[in-house]
């Protein structure tokens, strides 16, 4: 989904004693201008030093002067200076500037810090640092990360973004070793409350409506006639519960469509704890008359005025409830907190029912994950040995059995990039932990061709030689991206019978290029929130696509992937859509072989998850989590959201396999979802990820029975068995696949 710009690293040398100190050491050389221009350039623009600008209302911040790149022609165009050389390999460092804009009346625009950086072999790469909103009225700080991990033979840092002839102000630039802070301790949940509804008179069984109020000057009251039972998604993480009332409040008169019911639940919320949200809903005929249209109903919170997503769904007036289902998480202290539905347009009424807002008690659902993984990751394995009859120690000295599996075949992978692969403790951390990957942008068509003719698999090619050198499998993302920002402009250009032609040519390209290579194709990115292709060359090219692709290449499994499939916050969607794209595919002739989930998600709930994996089902194609991530400041936190998507996925049947996107800081697109810092440590994020993937690796240990056997209940994958008898020791292995019958594995002893 997002693009991964940076890089990673980890420290090898920071016991280097002979290196300049930390507290000398000098990245950037005249950070602030006191020795004028010196050591700073214009890149491409001219560069002036300023005591003040715009007749004395532009001043420095500190210090007496302040540079400005003018005279820039594109946006690229920017202050600079080279640091080759004063920089040390895979340290993590940080940036902290001080800008603003000025001219060619822009108020607002984004200034980036961007490292330009020639490997070796002249390879360029960009690593974006960070960027910020500056505006013509004030300085602001614009603070980010990098890491180097190669060993370049130039790298420059500048600044870029503001339209051209908009100048860059820049007051200081400083870069430090950012060390690693501490990490937060766990959250402790003082009497959590799970599964205790927040929401007061959820079910207006008074028929009154306190402390309910309106946003807005729509009108509550209450009706009869909800169902009397918890929605679906509510009900499996609660279990059994008590009829309900059958009341709902219904709200008229909406002139807005953000007018609906709201209730202050500022008190309730307790950090860090992980909330699911769930309701029934309904549309009526109201003012305006009815709608055919579906209508977006939206759950949200308002987080000190700040709009928080708690689940929403698109709705047909008149017809039946539905469930809508969410979830949310706050990790700083609000002042205010503000529960609240809406959404459907102004004149049609709103019916809510049995709204939910409880604390989920994530443990013991990863605890009900593990008993059904038994039943689906297992098998019960036979170890039948022969031999025996005739030694006569057999009775007197019982052989021992050590059993211990040594690989898990579940396919575990990662999102990897070019500048990953410098670094050799990363490369050192995904081989061992990892047996799928994934590449970030290298594949693409905007990386591979971003200049129409000029076409440049290297960077696939190296990543790829690494996988198939560490028989690590890879997925193939993406052949083509539905979203319009994301196709390159030369392709936009395009007119209709050129597009057709570039599209075929880049099937034939990448397709013959790496025929057998690839497992998995991603082959149109995001049809559900796109359709770039489809507008311009009709509905029929996306099955086009995986025809074709299919034809050049019939080796790998070609997928649709999309993302908010899985959590409820996104009606665009929803598995109902989804499921409805890959049907309308297959009846054009596509052969869909998979359906891909990105999993970018924020406060997991397993029994949200799970329904639309059940949902997902019906199609009967392998499921794979393609792009999984999750994000928190509290590495702990971060941890546990990790563990319930991996047992989320482990434990349903139908999903095929778990892809990370991503796990390094600074090789990530989200912030606080990484495994494993800048400089190499493995964060508590990371040691949870670790102790999960030794959780699906069996063992067993005893003795030979009676009838010459050893029986155990074991994961799929790789073993290794070690038979201690008086004579010696046997070391054998052997294979677990899938099955649903007992596996018996024969180990003759005779030659004891």
């Amino acid at each position: 989904m997002e693009k991964n710009t940076n890089t990673n690293h980890t420290s090898d040398d920071n016991n280097d004693k002979n290196h300049t100190n930390e507290e000398q050491e000098k990245i950037i050389l005249n950070p602030n201008f006191e020795d004028g221009l010196n050591n700073w350039t214009g890149r491409a623009c001219k560069i002036v030093l300023h005591e003040s600008m715009d007749s004395g209302k532009i001043v420095p911040l500190s210090g007496k002067v302040f540079a400005a790149a003018t005279q820039r022609k594109d946006t690229w165009n920017g202050i600079q200076q080279e640091i080759s050389g004063r920089f040390r390999r895979k340290r993590v460092y940080e940036v902290t500037a001080v800008v603003r804009i000025f001219g060619n009346n822009v108020t607002s625009a984004t200034v980036q810090a961007t490292l330009w950086v020639l490997n070796a072999n002249k390879r360029e790469q960009y690593i974006v640092i960070a960027n910020v909103q500056a505006t013509d009225k004030n300085w602001v700080e614009l603070k980010g990360k990098f890491v180097i991990h190669g060993s370049p033979s130039r790298v420059i840092l500048y600044l870029e973004g503001p339209p051209p002839r908009a100048d860059i102000l820049l007051n200081s630039l400083v870069v430090q070793h950012a060390k690693r802070n501490r990490p937060s301790p766990p959250p402790f949940y003082e009497n959590p409350g799970f599964g205790v509804n927040i929401v007061e008179n959820s079910e207006v069984l008074d028929g009154g409506t306190k402390p309910w109020f309106t946003l807005g000057n729509c009108k509550l009251s209450v009706g009869q006639g909800a169902p009397r039972t918890l929605p679906p998604m509510a009900r499996d993480t609660l279990g059994p519960h008590k009829p309900l009332g059958g009341n709902y409040i219904i709200v008229t008169n909406r002139t807005q469509t953000w007018m609906g019911p709201a209730q202050m639940i500022t008190d309730k919320i307790k950090l860090f704890l992980t909330y699911q949200i769930s309701a029934w809903v309904k549309l009526g005929v109201g003012v305006s008359g009815s709608s055919m249209s579906p209508q977006n109903v939206n759950i949200a919170l308002s987080v000190d005025n700040q709009w928080v997503n708690g689940g929403q769904v698109e709705v047909t007036v008149g017809d039946t409830w539905h469930e809508i289902a969410g979830s949310f998480r706050l990790e700083k202290q609000p002042q205010n907190v503000m529960v609240y539905v809406q959404g459907p347009g102004a004149g049609i009424d709103l019916m809510i029912a049995a709204l939910q807002i409880f604390p989920v008690d994530r443990r013991e659902r990863v605890r009900c994950l593990k008993r059904q993984v038994d039943e689906v990751r297992k098998r019960d394995i036979v170890l039948k040995f022969s031999g025996l009859n005739d030694d006569e120690s057999f009775d007197l000295f019982p052989y021992i059995v050590k059993v211990k599996q040594t690989y898990n075949s579940f396919p575990v992978g990662t999102c990897i990039n070019r500048t990953d692969i410098d670094n050799e403790d990363f490369v050192d951390f995904f081989t061992k932990n990892f047996n799928w990957a994934v590449f970030g942008n290298e594949l693409k068509w905007y990386a591979t061709e971003a200049e129409r003719g000029k076409v440049n698999y290297q960077d696939a090619d190296d990543m790829l030689d690494l996988c198939i050198g560490n028989n690590i499998n890879v997925r193939g993302h993406c052949i083509f991206w539905e979203v319009e920002s994301t196709v390159q402009p030369w392709v936009r250009q395009l007119n209709k019978t050129d597009l057709m032609n570039a599209v075929q040519k880049r099937l034939t390209d990448l397709l013959t290029r790496y025929k057998g290579k690839f497992k998995h194709y991603d082959v149109n990115n995001e049809m559900l929130h796109g359709s770039f292709y489809q507008d311009r060359l009709g509905k029929g090219v996306r099955a086009l696509m995986f025809n074709i692709a299919h034809k050049l290449d019939p080796s790998p499994l070609l997928f649709v992937n999309d993302y908010h499939v899985e959590d409820g916050d996104d009606p665009r969607s929803s598995p109902e859509k989804y499921i409805k794209l890959v049907l309308d595919l297959e009846a054009q002739g596509a052969t869909v072989g998979g359906i891909g989930i990105q999993g970018h998600i924020d406060s997991p709930v397993g029994a949200i998850v799970c329904s639309a994996l059940d949902m997902l089902s019906v199609l009967g194609r392998p499921i794979w989590f393609t792009e999984l991530d999750v994000s928190s400041s509290n590495e702990y936190v971060r941890g546990e959201d990790l563990e319930v998507m991996l047992w989320e996925a482990f434990a349903h049947p139908s999903v095929e396999g778990i892809m990370l996107w991503g796990f390094w800081e600074l090789s990530m697109s989200r912030e606080n979802a990484n495994l494993v810092e800048g400089e190499g440590e493995v964060n508590e994020a990371g040691k949870r990820f670790l102790e999960v993937k030794q959780e699906w690796l069996s063992h067993a240990y005893g003795i030979i029975n009676d009838e010459s056997e050893f029986t155990f209940r074991g994961y799929h994958g790789t073993y290794a068995v070690e038979i201690c008898t008086p004579a010696g020791i046997v070391l054998k292995t052997f294979v677990v696949e899938k099955g649903d019958t007992p596996l018996v594995i024969s180990i003759d002893l005779s030659s004891l």
